[in-house]
């Protein structure tokens, strides 16, 4: 039982070890270094893509401001007209 623990661990050692050299080494580092630009670029598409979102997102809540001021200002003419007419009709009738 003790003897396959201490295989285990000197497995587990060596195999670090080799991997510590493996991910030291200059072509690793190459790969590492075109991983790392290629996450940047990926950024950088994000980040330019969420800015154009925003814009448009800020675009559809102005027009849709204008869109319920028109509305309102639309319906405030026909409250005002309607109440007027209504003051005719009284009137007319007195």
């Amino acid at each position: 039982m003790i003897h396959g623990k201490v295989a285990m661990f000197l497995g587990g050692a060596l195999f670090g070890s080799a991997g510590l050299k493996i991910l030291g080494s200059r072509d690793a580092k190459k790969v590492y270094t075109h991983v790392t630009a290629a996450v940047l670029r990926c950024k950088d598409q994000i980040v330019s893509d969420v800015e154009t979102i925003q814009e448009n997102c800020s675009d559809i809540v102005a027009d849709a401001k204008a869109i319920n001021e028109a509305r309102y200002a639309e319906d405030k003419g026909k409250v005002i007209k309607d109440t007027a007419e209504a003051e005719d009709e009284i009137s007319d009738n007195a």
